[in-house]
């Protein structure tokens, strides 16, 4: 897989702590204000090559936007966080999925004015290992990669070693204890190659890079985040507080298209891999159509093996290795906010000390839009979800 898809090292991760500072962030809002906001405005999405970015590239390339009477770019593909949250915070894209702990930082480090108006999907996300690992006890003393601190992988990677009385450790001089694992900062292309050299035990990150290391034999997963914290959100739908203020029609068409988008990939799985893939007319990403198959419609017989080698402990879940529904459950924030305060983070994260985690569900999401979105496709059972605008948080590491 080549390494140039996806660029992001410690200097872009020291660029991306930059921009969520007042200093940093003060001369791209600016930039924003001198853009002006017509009410045709088109939408201008910004996205990684990941399955994350499904319904917001779904919407583009099966014409929801266009059916809801709006102007929408082609998708302006990113390569690190950095570029997407500085192209977003100038106002060259304004609409964008982010990791949902990103959107926390940015809303309450920075005071970006920005909302999350969705979820984007639900887990799409694993623990993948190399083939000599089988249990995460024998990661200590090794290193583990994750795409970012402030990302939901994080969250799930060190809560899952702490339960098994592994220490996450962010910087270590010298050897590692035995019980220590090294977590190190990696673009998710390079996570498959750095693991077939034994340069690393382990990584946590999006899909299609779990199933890509399965497709060439270099590892396993091990478990799948879905199945650590059930339906979690991973990255989710960020848009200027400006637009949804002062274009609330134009941002209710936008939700609009991205949740039908979502039925529609829910019914329509391998069609929705054979478009992302790098096969398909618009490339959006540079995977195989096969390797995405396995994510977004993944066999009965692959469920089944990975109950069997425990990648899957509660089959009960009905884990579907991605999935998508669009209502932004409180909950979900105010347990995240609350497990970001005992997650090892580098960088300065002193707001978090201060930040409620009621407060933060309340004033991040904005859900006027999805509500109407969800009622008008047909209410939450449409998505398979329980009738209830409110849900509980389960967490089983």
């Amino acid at each position: 897989m080549p390494t140039d898809d996806f660029i992001f090292s410690r200097r872009d991760a020291v660029r991306l702590a930059a921009l969520f500072t007042a200093a940093g962030a003060a001369p791209l809002l600016k930039a924003a204000e001198a853009r002006a906001q017509s009410p045709d405005k088109p939408v201008k999405i910004g996205y990684l090559p990941i399955t994350d970015a499904t319904p917001l590239l779904v919407a583009h390339g099966k014409g929801f936007f266009d059916k809801e009477g709006l102007k929408a770019e082609k998708p302006v593909l990113f390569r690190s966080w950095a570029q997407i949250v500085e192209a977003f915070v100038s106002g060259q894209v304004n609409v964008v999925h982010l990791l949902s702990p990103i959107t926390v930082w940015a809303r309450f480090g920075s005071k970006a004015p920005a909302k999350v108006v969705a979820w984007n999907h639900t887990g799409g996300s694993g623990l993948t290992v190399g083939n000599d690992v089988t249990d995460v006890k024998q990661l200590g003393g090794k290193t583990v990669a994750v795409p970012f601190w402030y990302s939901i992988h994080n969250v799930v990677l060190q809560a899952l070693l702490k339960e098994n009385g592994l220490t996450p450790v962010t910087k270590k001089g010298g050897e590692l204890k035995p019980n220590e694992v090294q977590l190190v900062i990696m673009a998710p292309s390079d996570m498959v190659p750095a693991l077939a050299a034994k340069q690393i035990a382990g990584y946590i990150v999006a899909e299609p890079f779990n199933a890509a290391a399965e497709a060439l034999g270099v590892g396993k997963v091990l478990r799948f985040t879905g199945d650590v914290w059930k339906d979690h959100a991973c990255c989710v739908v960020f848009m200027q507080e400006r637009d949804l203020n002062e274009r609330p029609e134009w941002s209710q068409k936008v939700v609009d298209a991205m949740v039908k988008a979502q039925l529609w990939t829910r019914d329509n799985r391998a069609e929705t891999a054979a478009l992302l893939s790098k096969d398909g007319e618009n490339k959006y990403t540079p995977h195989a159509k096969a390797v995405l198959e396995k994510v977004l419609a993944p066999a009965e017989t692959d469920v089944e093996a990975y109950v069997k080698s425990g990648a899957i402990k509660n089959a009960d879940w009905r884990e579907r290795r991605i999935d998508f529904q669009p209502y932004p459950f409180p909950s979900y924030t105010e347990e995240l906010v609350k497990r970001l305060k005992e997650t090892a983070i580098e960088g300065d994260n002193r707001f978090l000390a201060e930040l409620d985690p009621a407060t933060a569900a309340r004033e991040l999401v904005d859900d006027r839009f999805v509500r109407k979105a969800v009622e008008a496709a047909g209410g939450l059972k449409a998505f398979g979800l329980a009738d209830s605008w409110t849900r509980s948080e389960i967490v089983s590491a």
